[in-house]
């Protein structure tokens, strides 16, 4: 037997309190998908029958141009620019979809004041932390400006054995009853979806929410989930929050990281509700049936985009997702160094995602049907293949206006110059003009400018998704961690950008 007492189900002593520790029974669901499900889990990156598919593919590939290069880089440049223009035509129509239906799920005022005069559900709230000390006091008052019953909430904070620091400034605040602080043992991989899994394990809630250490949700976000819940049919499991920031005029890179977020969570993911595909959950704010995501055996510890990979389980089980009409403010990351550690840990994520979700793609297809399953591949493997191959086509289009290589020439003959330049101006236009048209619809009126520079930013996350698809080969389970603090915080009471948008209904505040 182990003599660490967190293996032993035992609470550890800290310096001037007791914290909760893992039973026995919590540690094993952490890793409850890859034991009981291993085909469904990243724990590893190919299936046995893709180690045979993939090399097999890479030699045909090479045989055919050894064969005819010429022949063989015509075809995978018009596969590639088919490929874009089906992504165009897609991404259009659910810009079309989101704008002309009514998706969210949303209430009046005074259905949720008649909501917190009612009898509520326990509400569990998740909330990993690891280095997040100095946004400790941000966080605590979020929570607090929370309209919910404090006798029905059930807040853990999920911390790391090996994080002293914000074990130290946890252990020093008098947290209240409804708080609870949960170390999670230092064990392989230190990812937040393992953490998570701790945290459902010991969860009191009907409903549970993450929300992450800089969140500030609107204050009546819990309220509209459960009322959400009682309205959706029973299918629906989860329901995803919007996501936006609060920092978003920082700096160039914040104003627009804020229009990628406006345009994917505004209208993207909305579209994606309308057309009941797969959707690929946000890393924070999305509300579950506690009862389901525990059939679902919660998250895959190995991925480290776990939400997407939940997204796409969720849809495999037969279950559904659905858009709130409620903002969650987050901080934009406005270090570009930090910020290509986070998109790479994402695109890394889609990849891992992505090989998961082919290991039986018969079964797949029989389960979301072909409408979903094409859906499926447009946003996973849409996300993780633009991104790639934007800069090898814009080096091969500099190439060849400055240098006018042959090569190029033959690889590009005319009908497919004029495929590529379709894809190059009116995919750009489409998805400029959807960013300006999100970034307006949230009042950033003077950011909408900057959504010409997109491009650029773009460049960027080709970078981030490069160092992803790298790191999928070296380090496939590795948390980037993404640095939080780097920008002042709202005021405290304040979950919105001052001017932005109406705050939300004025409500009671719950006793504590």
């Amino acid at each position: 037997m182990s003599d660490r007492p967190e293996e032993r189900g035992i609470t550890v002593e800290y310096p001037q309190r007791k914290m909760l520790q893992l039973t026995r029974k919590a540690k094993e669901f952490m890793y409850a998908l890859p034991h009981n499900e291993p085909d469904f889990s990243a724990i590893r990156v190919l299936s046995r029958m893709q180690k045979i598919l993939l090399p097999a593919a890479l030699a045909v590939l090479c045989l055919a141009l050894i064969t005819d290069w010429m022949a063989t880089l015509i075809a995978i440049n018009g596969l590639f620019l088919a490929f874009y223009l089906i992504i165009v035509v897609f991404k259009a129509y659910l810009i079309h979809a989101s704008i002309t239906s009514q998706s969210l799920v949303g209430f009046t005022g005074d259905e949720i004041r008649e909501a917190m005069e009612g009898d509520l559900p326990p509400y569990t709230i998740l909330v990993p932390l690891y280095r997040e000390a100095e946004v400790l006091g941000q966080l605590l008052e979020g929570l607090d400006e929370l309209v919910y019953p404090r006798d029905k909430l059930d807040v853990i904070l999920l911390l790391e054995e090996d994080d002293a620091e914000t074990l130290e400034a946890v252990d020093s605040v008098d947290l209240p009853a409804h708080i609870r602080a949960l170390v999670v043992p230092d064990l392989q991989p230190r990812t937040k979806p393992k953490a998570c899994n701790a945290g459902l394990a010991m969860a009191k809630g009907k409903y549970l929410v993450i929300y992450d250490a800089e969140d500030r949700p609107e204050p009546d976000q819990l309220l509209k989930a459960v009322l959400g819940f009682r309205r959706v049919p029973r299918e629906v499991v989860c329901l995803q929050a919007k996501l936006n920031f609060y920092n978003q005029r920082h700096n160039l890179l914040t104003r627009l990281f804020t229009t990628d977020y406006s345009m994917w969570f505004d209208l993207t993911l909305p579209g994606l509700d309308t057309l009941e595909a797969p959707i690929p959950l946000g890393g924070t704010s999305n509300h579950f049936k506690v009862e389901k995501l525990k059939e679902l055996l919660g998250w895959d510890p190995y991925n480290v985009t776990e939400d997407c990979d939940l997204g796409m389980r969720l849809a495999m089980a037969g279950y559904r997702t659905r858009m709130l009409d409620s903002t969650t403010w987050e901080e934009a990351c406005s270090a570009v160094g930090f910020w290509i550690k986070q998109r790479s840990r994402w695109v890394k994520g889609y990849i891992q995602t992505y090989l998961v979700h082919l290991r039986r793609p018969v079964q797949h297809l029989k389960t979301l049907g072909l409408a979903r399953t094409l859906m499926f591949h447009l946003v996973v493997a849409g996300t993780i293949v633009c991104l790639l191959i934007n800069p090898v086509y814009w080096f091969l289009t500099a190439a060849w206006f400055g240098l006018r290589l042959e090569m190029i020439s033959i690889a590009f003959p005319f009908p497919l110059v004029l495929w590529g330049a379709l894809c190059l101006f009116v995919g750009n236009f489409l998805f400029i003009y959807a960013a300006m048209l999100a970034t307006y619809q949230r009042g950033y009126y003077d950011i909408v400018k900057h959504c010409l520079l997109l491009p650029a930013y773009w460049g960027l996350a080709s970078i981030g998704a490069w160092k992803g698809f790298l790191q999928i080969i070296t380090r496939p389970s590795y948390w980037e961690k993404t640095m939080h603090g780097l920008d002042s915080v709202p005021g405290a009471g304040s979950v919105l950008p001052a001017g932005d948008r109406e705050a939300p209904s004025e409500l009671p505040r719950a006793e504590h």
